[in-house]
């Protein structure tokens, strides 16, 4: 049952319904999420597999309700740079908001079991048009995305490795961790974790060694647990 955004309740159901506070669907009216939840299909992806592709046509918006993928770009030597962690409630292909959107412009892939709301184009289309507020709020997670690359960009240049490194933990930990009996786990490899902190291969694991080694975490491979999270707050 459909209360409001923010509140899906189904009696002795316990699953994770953290994405229905996607900033896509706020400010809508009951009516209005239901008949846009009522048009999503469902779609699920199993591990390391492409759920957009940079260059082709955007025919389809993606609301992740379950799992994690991330965003990224190819360099002309192939090296991968990671724009996005994508977490349940993140939005893909906002281009399909538009009447005649540009190709995707980035790749998106899955890094644990995925499953995703997804809407064609033609319907996105016309539920936006029904709702403006929808359109609205692609606007402002577009904005939101530029922030977050401009203060990337201003890291490189005022922060040194340990501090971006640093900030990216624990903005992971915040956004897709785990918390468990011996810290805060996010499943990242020390490569997606470079390129999401703007750092070298090397660098970072360096300190993360180092780390490690200070009692501040623990690494395994494809993983890092946060042991004492505030340590790194002063990094």
């Amino acid at each position: 049952m459909i209360n409001r955004v923010g509140e899906i309740v189904r009696n002795g159901d316990h699953a994770d319904h953290s994405w229905v506070k996607s900033k896509l669907l706020a400010g809508l009216s009951d009516m209005a999420l239901r008949q846009v939840l009522d048009t999503a299909h469902t779609r699920q992806f199993a591990p390391k597999k492409n759920v957009i592709v940079r260059g082709e046509h955007p025919n389809y918006l993606f609301l992740l309700k379950k799992g994690r993928a991330r965003s990224f770009i190819l360099t002309e030597t192939g090296c991968e740079v990671v724009l996005l962690w994508v977490v349940p409630g993140d939005v893909l292909g906002l281009v399909s908001l538009l009447s005649s959107p540009p190709n995707y412009m980035v790749n998106t892939t899955t890094v644990t079991p995925c499953e995703f709301l997804v809407w064609d184009h033609e319907t996105i289309r016309r539920l936006s048009k029904a709702h403006p507020q929808i359109a609205e709020n692609g606007f402002r997670l577009a904005l939101q995305h530029l922030s977050g690359y401009m203060k990337r960009h201003t890291n490189i240049i005022t922060k040194n490795a340990e501090s971006r490194l640093a900030q990216r933990l624990i903005q992971l930990a915040t956004t897709a961790g785990e918390v468990g009996n011996s810290g805060i786990t996010i499943d990242i490899t020390n490569e997606q974790l470079s390129s999401l902190a703007d750092i070298g291969y090397f660098t970072t694991s360096r300190i993360l060694s180092k780390w490690e080694h200070d009692g501040k975490l623990s690494k395994q491979r494809g993983r890092v647990t946060l042991l004492a999270p505030e340590t790194l707050m002063a990094a």
